[in-house]
């Protein structure tokens, strides 16, 4: 029987506890688990923000948990054009997206190649929208992260 590739994207921007229990329980899931670092260009066109932390140093961050065999630069937008680039098993994902538009979107998309989309609490004490707000405060910077999303 073959490994079980799982593949967990994320901004992993100020990385914190609920992107290391994301990772934790993806790897729990799977026998290769594979972070799909999403880009700078990615996050400014998708969600229209600079993300603090430059993609060459999450890489770096999220290549260096335990709980991952490999990361990699996300730089598609369309999860099933990363599917046929990386031919993952499973896709990991915050429950923030179970049962909106865009998560019954890729679970369809995803069930006509066999993979399964698994969904995991999202962390709701700890985001890096409100890390990226009180980053705002310490500077007194008006609020700028409001349609921030991790």
């Amino acid at each position: 029987m073959s490994p079980k590739v799982g593949y967990a994207a994320g901004a992993f921007d100020l990385f914190h506890v609920g992107h290391l229990n994301i990772l934790k329980h993806a790897k729990a899931s799977c026998d290769y688990l594979i972070a799909g670092v999403v880009s700078d260009e990615m996050l400014l066109a998708n969600k229209g923000i600079q993300p603090v932390v430059p993609l060459a140093e999450r890489l770096e961050i999220v290549s260096h948990i335990s709980y991952v065999d490999e990361a990699r630069a996300e730089v598609l937008s369309d999860k099933l054009a990363t599917w046929r680039d990386v031919q993952f098993d499973v896709f990991f994902k915050g429950d923030d997206w179970r049962g909106t538009e865009k998560g019954q979107r890729l679970e369809e998309e995803f069930a006509k190649v066999g993979v399964e989309v698994v969904y995991f609490p999202y962390t709701v004490h700890t985001s890096s929208t409100r890390l990226r707000q009180a980053l705002d405060l310490l500077q007194g910077q008006p609020n700028r992260t409001a349609a921030y999303a991790d």
